[in-house]
């Protein structure tokens, strides 16, 4: 088992600045590589310090605050415009960053891109859902329309 700590949400293992225990292998191939997680030291509980704090900047402070965030993102619509190529097919994929500069864009609130979970990857033009995690209690859908920019 390796003792990581995690530098972003990890959906079904943790947030930024938890220690979590995982197999080798899962640490080895995919925490590490792609920057979710580094090993964990004596020392590196000043860092995980420094990411919970980081934690607490950007999330939302009340359940209260969360669910009237929510409402407001589950009402509402969202259009991402994209370059498209030839049959609609996109230039690359939407991605996190996307969809939270687009909500921004639409006047519903600033999101951080990481809480942004999409199930599929959005390579053509329609209609698609992602999930925002806007506290530990609550989770929001949102409705995105992906369009050609014009």
């Amino acid at each position: 088992m390796a003792k990581l700590i995690l530098t972003q949400e990890v959906t079904g293992l943790g947030a930024a600045g938890d220690v979590v225990d995982v197999k080798d292998g899962y640490a080895r191939n995919y925490l590490l590589p792609q920057g979710y997680a580094m090993a964990w030291t004596k020392g590196g509980e000043k860092d995980v310090e420094r990411l919970r704090a980081a934690r607490r900047a950007r999330e939302i402070e009340t359940v209260e605050e969360a669910r009237a965030a929510a409402e407001k993102l589950q009402s509402a619509q969202v259009t991402i415009p994209v370059k498209v190529g030839e049959n609609g097919r996109l230039f690359g994929t939407v991605g996190p960053a996307h969809v939270a500069q687009a909500v921004e864009s639409a006047g519903l609130g600033s999101i951080d891109k990481r809480t942004v979970e999409i199930p599929q990857r959005i390579k053509a033009l329609g209609e698609y859902t992602a999930t925002v995690k806007l506290h530990a209690d609550v989770t929001a859908s949102l409705d995105l329309q992906v369009v050609a920019e014009k």
